[in-house]
This record gives C-alpha cells, sequence and structure tokens, in this order.
C-alpha cells in the first residue's frame, strides 16, 4: 500500500494507518510541481534581487547580517548541518525517527520550503527503506525549530555522515549508501535551514502520544468498567440524566461508555449496602472526561502543525516574496504536550487509586486479593509499583513552555522548550499505559471473588482475553513478568 504525499491535509488517523500498516510513501505529482516551482523561483531570485535574503545569501541565526558569496553557497548548507548536529542524551526510539522522516517530506510538499525535489525524495527513500537515523532525545530549544535533532535526521539521510539503523542493526549509513548506490546530495542554497527549521522533532513525538492517548483513553474507560464491577461499585454516577446538567462533552462519553461496558452484568445490578463510592470511581467521569476533552484539542492543534509549513524564511513564489518570520517557532506544540501529559497522567493518578481500593480488604475483597494473605503478600507490591510510576509522572508534568532560556547571542530572547517538552510527554504515555496495565491485573484478579456471579458480557469476555497471558494468582508468584504480560495485552489489544 501506498500513500502519496501532496499539499491535501494529512489526518492523524491516516498517519495512523501509515504507521500501522507499514505502507510506503510517494511525492504525487501535485506535491513534485509545488516542490519544483519553489526551487526553481528561489534559483530565479537569487539571480535577479541584489539585496540579501537571510539563510539564502546570509548567515544564520545572529549571523544573519554577514553575506556568503555565491561561490560558498553549498558549503554553508553543508556546515550548518553538521555544526547543527549536537544531539545527547538517549537515542530518539525509532517510531518516532520514521515520523519525523514522514512529517518533514510533508512540509516539503507544501512548496514552500525551497528544496530540490532530490532532497525530499531522499527522504521518502529512507522512510520506505526503513533508513532511519540516530537522533539523540536532548539539544533542542523548539525554538528555531528543532534544530539539533533535525540535523542529526539529516546528517546521515542527506549528506551520508553518521550513524542509521538499517536492516535490525546500527551501522555507517555510508554501508547503506553503497549497497543503495545513493550518492550524498549537494545543498542548494536555503536548503540546510529548509531541512533544521522546523517543528518535526516536537510534532512527531507529538504524533506519537495523541494516537496513545487516545487509545489509553479508551482502555481507561474499559478497565474502569472492569474495576467498578471488581469493586462492587454503583451505576448511578454514570447515568445520562446526572450528566446533562453538567454537559462537558468527554464527560458524557465516558459515562456513556461504561454504561455499555456493564450493560448485562449481574455484579452490577445487585443491592448495594453502600451509598456512595469512592471518588476514583464515582468522579471517573468528570477525571476521564476532561482527560478526553484535552486529548480532543491537543489532537487539532497537532493536526494543523503536521501540515502547517515551519521552517524559515518562508518562500511564497505567487507573492513574489521570501519572509523571514516566525513558523518554526515551538510555542503552539511546547504548551499542547504540556497540555497532553497533564491530562494522562492524571489518567494513571486515578487509575492507581482504584488500584489502592481493590487490594483494602473492602466490600468483601481479602487484604491484596489472595486468599491467604499473611502467608502471601499477594498484590501488595503491584500497587506500590503504580504509586512510584505516578509520583514519576507527576514530576514530568512540571511544564516545559513556561521556560527560556536565550541562545544565540540573544538574536533567539524567547524559546519555546518543546523539545523536552515532547520527550516528557512521550514518558508519560508509557508511564500510564504501565499503571493501566497494573489496574487490570488487579481488577481481573479481584472479578475472581466475586464468583458464582457474573459481570458483563463484555467484561467477561475481555478478562478471558486478558486470561489467555495472565494467570490467576493463587499463591504468591513473580509478579513482574505478569505486568509486563499486561503491558503487552494492552500493547495488543484491538481497539474498535
Amino acid at each position: 500500500m501506498v500513500h502519496y504525499i501532496s499539499s491535501e491535509r494529512l489526518t492523524l488517523e491516516r498517519v495512523n494507518e501509515i504507521i500501522t500498516n507499514k505502507m510506503t510513501i510517494a511525492l504525487s505529482d501535485d506535491a513534485i510541481a509545488r516542490i519544483e516551482k519553489c526551487r526553481n523561483y528561489l534559483d530565479n531570485k537569487m539571480e535577479t534581487q541584489k539585496e540579501p535574503i537571510y539563510g539564502v545569501t546570509t548567515g544564520f541565526g545572529s549571523l544573519c547580517n554577514i553575506s556568503i558569496s555565491k561561490e560558498q553557497l553549498s558549503q554553508l548548507q553543508k556546515n550548518l548541518v553538521m555544526s547543527h548536529a549536537c544531539g545527547v542524551g538517549d537515542e530518539v526510539p525509532q517510531e518516532v525517527v520514521k515520523l519525523m522522516l514522514l512529517l518533514k517530506v510533508q512540509n516539503f510538499a507544501a512548496g514552500y520550503s525551497g528544496v530540490q525535489l532530490v532532497t525530499a525524495q531522499r527522504l521518502v527513500d529512507c522512510f520506505n527503506n526503513d533508513v532511519l537515523p540516530v537522533v539523540y532525545q536532548q539539544g533542542s530549544l523548539g525554538a528555531s525549530g528543532d534544530l539539533c535533532p533535525l540535523a542529526n535526521l539529516m546528517l546521515p539521510s542527506v549528506l551520508g555522515m553518521g550513524d542509521v539503523y538499517y536492516k535490525g542493526r546500527k551501522c555507517d549509513v555510508m554501508e547503506v549508501y553503497a549497497e543503495k548506490g545513493w550518492q550524498p546530495i549537494e545543498l542548494h542554497s536555503k536548503e540546510g535551514l529548509a531541512l533544521l527549521n522546523g517543528t518535526q522533532f516536537m510534532s512527531a513525538y507529538g504524533t506519537w502520544s495523541i494516537l496513545k492517548a487516545q487509545r489509553l483513553s479508551k482502555q481507561a474507560d474499559m478497565i474502569l468498567s472492569l474495576s467498578l464491577d471488581a469493586f462492587d461499585g454503583r451505576i448511578e454516577p454514570f447515568y445520562e440524566s446526572l450528566h446533562m446538567v453538567r454537559p462537558h462533552k468527554g464527560q458524557l462519553e465516558t459515562a456513556k461508555n461504561v454504561r455499555t461496558y456493564v450493560e448485562g452484568s449481574e455484579i452490577i445490578k445487585r443491592h448495594k449496602e453502600h451509598v456512595q463510592d469512592p471518588y476514583s470511581f464515582r468522579c471517573a467521569p468528570q477525571v476521564h472526561g476532561a482527560a478526553k476533552d484535552t486529548i480532543a484539542y491537543v489532537a487539532s492543534v497537532i493536526e494543523t502543525e503536521i501540515n502547517s509549513t515551519t521552517d524559515n524564511p518562508i518562500v511564497l513564489p505567487d507573492e513574489d516574496m521570501v519572509i523571514s518570520g516566525g513558523h518554526f517557532h515551538g510555542e503552539p506544540m511546547a504548551m499542547v504536550l504540556d497540555f497532553l501529559a497533564i491530562a494522562v497522567a492524571e489518567l494513571g493518578s486515578i487509575s492507581e487509586r482504584r488500584t489502592y481500593q481493590l487490594i483494602d480488604a473492602k466490600r468483601g475483597l481479602p487484604s491484596f486479593l489472595v486468599a491467604k494473605p499473611g502467608l502471601n503478600s499477594g498484590f501488595m507490591i503491584p500497587q506500590y509499583a503504580a504509586a512510584s510510576i505516578v509520583s514519576q509522572s507527576k514530576q514530568l508534568c512540571t511544564p516545559c513552555s513556561v521556560d527560556s532560556i536565550p541562545s544565540s547571542q540573544n538574536q533567539e530572547d524567547l524559546v519555546s522548550m518543546g523539545g523536552n517538552a515532547a520527550t516528557k510527554c512521550y514518558k508519560v504515555m508509557e508511564n500510564t499505559e504501565r499503571v493501566l496495565a497494573i489496574e487490570i491485573f488487579n481488577a481481573a484478579q479481584a472479578l475472581e471473588f466475586r464468583r458464582p456471579l457474573k459481570s458483563s458480557p463484555f467484561i467477561e469476555g475481555m478478562v478471558a482475553e486478558y486470561r489467555k497471558v495472565v494467570n490467576f494468582v493463587d499463591i504468591d508468584q513473580i509478579m513482574y513478568k505478569l505486568i509486563h504480560k499486561s503491558v503487552k495485552f494492552l500493547q495488543d489489544m484491538v481497539i474498535e
């Protein structure tokens, strides 16, 4: 299957299809025409305009007042990529690197960047052949875009320098060039800036994170429903009539989901001695719902971003203008990535609280969910693990977007720190997935103590699938293996 890159809107749903189905990509005729039109215009502009054009005939950043001769323009662009490749820290996950390639090509396809067609095509080839440059997580200020990580992305893919992952191993990129018959690309004017300016590091992380957040939100409702029945909770806090007097969209959706998932449960219908449930159950529509509304908003911002041209300067052939602006600035992404991390961390926080309620010897459930507590510690320590993870997520939710450290001799005097917002948001997504895995681990165990009563067909079906990979714990076992299997269960779960 092939996805044709064009100037048409790329949806998050389509990105998910491309990645999940391992589709290849190709430049559409429209994209090719736009790229060539912009490059031809820029070449002609350089021949006719005597005044300096930032980043085209000048240096970069605070060196913007230094003019560069025509003979040195190609070397200028090459020097830019080499000097900016300063990434450090842990490596960017390969799935995010692949998204960076996709989103950079999408950026070029709009026809406002001035790159050569051969340059855009090389990124397409890297994507299709899984030639994935080694990129590092630390180095971006989210100021003139993601200069540092994008330089590490482009150094091997375009210039033939540095390391890549290819066929399951890390190697020098020139090994791949030799196999493929590729040659390093000689960059033309402005191309270095087009390659390095932009928000594709932030937006690739953001795309991965929002797709994960959408999935976690659905799973959180499913696992909540299982925990509700396992805890012998009440259904009234999920009635539609209650939520219509405070009709936040996400809140209404959460309540509806839970009602649907517990439909037909013998446990939910039986008489309850208790008149109220703890907040982690009773207020779940409000908490899960607020997360849903946040996720929806963040998704709209990210989708706008991945369909935007975010390098600099912007080349506008139809208006006969080359404008140095600020589209590379990461503030729109930095703020929503901070927001997304907070929302998904809260899904983890409330999940951990439900896990605690299940092990606390309430409502007929044994201490730590084992028949012989004392001799067996049972599910005591998985809750510790969840609490530890939740605590880390809370610390990661300190916003990055309110920080700024000036750079480039104070030319870039307010930066977004969106790169840091992106990487910590990714960690929060992983953390919350692990916390939800621990909740389903506990809730499935607790449900067994409600027998012979049955839960709903949906919940019983979900638990039956879960039991294919994680067994009931009768006596103490090595728990980390079961938790890891629970995480894998959530990752493999098919969600309609």
